[in-house]
């Protein structure tokens, strides 16, 4: 599909998603609804994200024609229960109209009690950063091939410390609501500590979108949750910013089953 079409699913979804919406969602015939990596039988029943209209204070949206997907990055900070979110939508061309159809919804979906949450300390520092488009012309463009592989190389190197990764300096990683940027906004480089042991990170959705240097990824995270047996994971995603191959700023979001520390924790 095209990018306008994919602009236009992601602005209904939003619309629709958006306190007191009237907006009609247009979904498949096929559609499926998935919700912290449960499928959802019913998905506008009355418990779900879906079903539950917001104040949006923040949007960070990724367009993949190729996938014919988007992923939307949401801050909800001002709800009775605040929530930030990664959504990715796919879409399919109607049978009867020109029109893209929602086909599939995943969702990551976050509130108070999940890893390091802190929708107002995420919405501060998601603000602060630069995410504009890249020109093709100029050399901060990264390809598709390289966006993905860079995002591989993070996750990867979870599994093996000695992977390399293509950090850039500065590099500010916002992890739930807490940002290594406000320590070292011009030397940090975003890497990580070993693990207390390999992690072996599954179940990898992506979207990479080249205009925006960027690519997401939602995945399985198989630490942090008390209650995981082994090969299990809670639901997880990232978001990457790259810049001339170099990762700029990395979005996490990460859900636990059990709320709060010790069950939520490492």
């Amino acid at each position: 599909c095209t990018r306008p079409q994919l602009q236009t699913l992601a602005t209904t979804y939003l619309s629709f998603q958006t306190l007191n919406s009237t907006t009609f969602l247009p979904l498949s015939p096929t559609f499926t609804y998935t919700e912290n990596d449960r499928a959802i039988p019913s998905p506008l029943a009355p418990s779900t994200f879906l079903s539950t209209s917001l104040t949006i204070h923040f949007t960070l949206t990724l367009y993949d024609p190729l996938l014919c997907a988007s992923l939307i990055e949401i801050n909800a900070a001002s709800a009775t229960t605040p929530y930030v979110v990664l959504a990715r939508l796919t879409g399919t061309l109607s049978n009867t109209t020109s029109a893209l159809e929602l086909s599939t919804l995943d969702t990551v979906v976050s509130s108070p009690g999940d890893w390091l949450f802190n929708a107002t300390s995420h919405l501060t520092y998601a603000r602060s950063e630069s995410w504009s488009p890249i020109p093709l012309s100029l050399p901060l463009r990264t390809s598709r091939v390289a966006l993905q592989a860079a995002a591989d190389a993070y996750l990867d190197q979870w599994g093996n410390v000695t992977l390399p990764v293509p950090l850039g300096t500065p590099c500010a990683r916002l992890e739930g609501g807490e940002y290594t940027g406000k320590a070292n906004a011009t030397a940090n480089t975003c890497a990580m500590p070993a693990f207390p042991e390999p992690l072996d990170v599954r179940n990898r959705r992506y979207v990479v979108d080249e205009e925006m240097g960027a690519v997401g990824v939602l995945n399985g995270f198989p630490l942090l949750e008390v209650t995981l047996k082994k090969g299990e994971a809670t639901p997880s995603g990232n978001v990457f910013r790259v810049e001339g191959g170099l990762v700029r700023y990395i979005h996490e979001v990460t859900v636990c089953w059990t709320k709060g520390f010790p069950g939520c924790g490492r």
